[in-house]
């Protein structure tokens, strides 16, 4: 299926409620048509986590690592899927 046929088909509800979200909505966007832009969301996430450990010390890596339980417990759920 070409970018185009699929640009055709109509978007589900939650991947038009995810492409709503002001930031996030075109971070999405920008993956969908390039799976490289993940990458670099992924280089830029870390970025502002050691900045922000640098300019605010451990509570900001505290808060970083428990704003990412939730993500963690729903892959590692995924990836236990049959």
């Amino acid at each position: 299926m070409s970018l185009a046929a699929a640009e055709a088909l109509p978007l589900s509800r939650g991947r038009r409620a995810l492409y709503a979200v002001p930031v996030l909505g075109q971070v999405a966007r920008d993956i969908a048509k390039d799976v490289d832009a993940a990458v670099y969301a992924v280089v830029i996430f870390v970025t502002l986590v050691i900045l922000a450990v640098m300019t605010w010390g451990l509570p900001a890596l505290v808060l970083t690592a428990v704003t990412l339980v939730p993500v963690m417990f729903v892959l590692l759920i995924w990836v236990t899927l049959p």
